[in-house]
């Protein structure tokens, strides 16, 4: 496998455990969606110590922290609000009677 794909699996798999974790904390404390971005800041370490062929250029903590931070902010954000859907137990409320929501429950 090509280091930089292995790379940006392990930066897929980092990001997504930083959501899940994320979107728990943030259930039960009201800071607790920092917790993923403190992952952000510490994945170049975890991602140079696990893929031992990483180029050179790579190698730079600041070059993967911007090359990753997309794929970082959409995966943390997609797995924070999904975790956090579940955790809290979210049960929608048709505010208007005119609604889908509302017609598919109450009709």
């Amino acid at each position: 496998m090509n280091p930089e794909n292995k790379m940006m699996l392990i930066a897929y798999a980092i990001f997504t455990i930083a959501g899940v974790i994320s979107g728990i904390a943030s259930a039960y404390a009201p800071l607790g969606w920092i917790i993923g971005w403190a992952i952000y800041v510490i994945s170049p370490k975890i991602i140079i110590g696990l893929v031992k062929d990483i180029p050179e250029e790579l190698k730079n903590e600041r070059v993967l922290l911007k090359k990753t931070f997309w794929s970082f902010f959409f995966f943390w954000l997609y797995f924070t609000g999904m975790t956090y859907t579940i955790v809290v137990n979210y049960q929608p409320v048709a505010y208007y009677n005119q609604t889908i929501y509302y017609n598919m429950t109450k009709g």
